[in-house]
């Protein structure tokens, strides 16, 4: 967390008061939250009632994704279509594939090039000859897992040609590249505290005021009626103070961090030269904080542990699945081998990371890929491919 969040946070957990409550103390931690939302629209570019506050971006995606389809499916009955892409995070995978198979949606997933980037004409193909069919279309800003940035305007674009509401999972772009909701055309967007320097456990989804979606909960009616439930006025308030310090400083930090990266790229390519970057050179179209690479015969648990046993904190795939042995469905998507697939590892940079952690992880990488290749042969036919909505 950002020392200025952390703070925040502290504070304000030191107070007492239901925001939802009448009295002095009630009142006192509305306010607390009602700046926060105020403060999140302004970098945000929304307006404060298009800010929605969240447990996370999972809980985001999943209003979002469910809401929209029930919503414009409850309008016409023909649109059952819902169009994604097949490097999505799980939070909008699954919640298609929950859709397909206990509402009835047909899902679609649009493919992707060996950079990872969504193949615009699918999409425009798909629209073209589905249109009045589909609810909605989910494509996310940036990718995870490989760093590459998609062409998310131009989606939105052809989408709105056919009246398509297009919801993005933004997770990866706020606070490190430019975002503006009230510009992007966006119909819905997610984001979560802890990606730009908040607290773990605190999400947002932005909402156009003449968005109507379907929730998922019901209750006492807070955040417009769409996510009921108790404010949590601490971790509102030390997102907001997140995002503010996070999207001011995101110019400096993302050339700060683009050095970073290309200096671990090119160490990681001298140290191990068959290794493969996963997604686009650094540059505009990838995220500067991200590292991801593909260590051909490596068995990337091992690299993990070793890494770890020297205090060096990477992933072997999305941290939200890094926990079950399977092939990466990103990587698979672009072409990958399941070998390759399963034989990954994410660098992220963040504003505490300097050239001595880049140093670090460098020094102690030979032995990571020797400890890893030493692991013994990989029965890759046992790790499934992580499952992704069928069409």
């Amino acid at each position: 967390m950002l020392a200025s969040a952390r703070e925040a946070y502290v504070d304000e957990r030191g107070r007492r008061g239901n925001p939802h409550a009448l009295h002095r103390s009630g009142r006192l931690a509305r306010a607390v939250v009602e700046d926060a939302r105020e403060a999140m629209a302004r970098v945000l570019g929304a307006q404060p009632s298009e800010v929605l506050f969240t447990s996370g971006g999972t809980e985001a995606d999943n209003l979002a994704v469910k809401g929209l389809w029930w919503s414009r499916r409850s309008e016409d009955p023909r649109r059952t279509r819902l169009v994604t892409t097949a490097i999505e995070h799980h939070a909008v995978l699954h919640a298609a594939r929950w859709l397909a198979q206990e509402q009835g949606a047909t899902v679609v997933l649009l493919p992707v090039d060996r950079e990872g980037i969504v193949e615009l004409d699918a999409l425009g193909d798909e629209v073209s000859a589905h249109g009045d069919e589909i609810a909605l279309v989910a494509m996310m800003g940036a990718n995870n897992e490989v760093g590459s940035i998609l062409p998310l305007a131009e989606a939105v674009a052809i989408a709105a040609d056919r009246g398509i509401p297009t919801h993005s999972d933004a997770v990866q772009l706020i606070g490190h590249v430019p975002f503006d909701f009230r510009a992007s055309g966006l119909a819905t967007a997610a984001a979560s505290a802890h990606k730009f320097g908040g607290p773990v456990g605190v999400g947002v989804l932005l909402a156009r005021r003449d968005v109507a979606l379907t929730p998922l909960a019901h209750g006492g009616g807070q955040e417009r009626a769409i996510r009921s439930g108790t404010l949590n006025a601490a971790g509102f308030r030390a997102a907001a103070v997140a995002a503010v310090e996070a999207v001011e400083a995101s110019p400096g930090e993302a050339l700060r961090l683009e050095s970073l990266q290309r200096e671990l790229i090119n160490g990681i390519r001298a140290i191990t030269p068959e290794a493969i970057l996963s997604g686009p050179e650094p540059g505009a179209h990838r995220l500067p904080g991200n590292v991801h690479f593909v260590f051909p015969g490596c068995v990337a648990e091992s690299m993990l542990y070793v890494l770890d046993s020297h205090g060096i904190e990477a992933s072997s795939g999305a941290a939200c699945t890094s926990g079950v042995a399977q092939a990466s469905h990103v990587l698979l998507a672009m072409g990958r081998t399941p070998d390759e697939a399963s034989s990954t590892m994410r660098f992220s940079l963040g504003h505490s990371s300097t050239g001595e952690d880049v140093a670090a992880l460098l020094a102690c990488l030979p032995q990571a890929v020797e400890g890893a290749m030493r692991g013994g042969a990989r029965a890759s036919s046992a790790i499934p491919a992580a499952e992704v909505p069928s069409r």
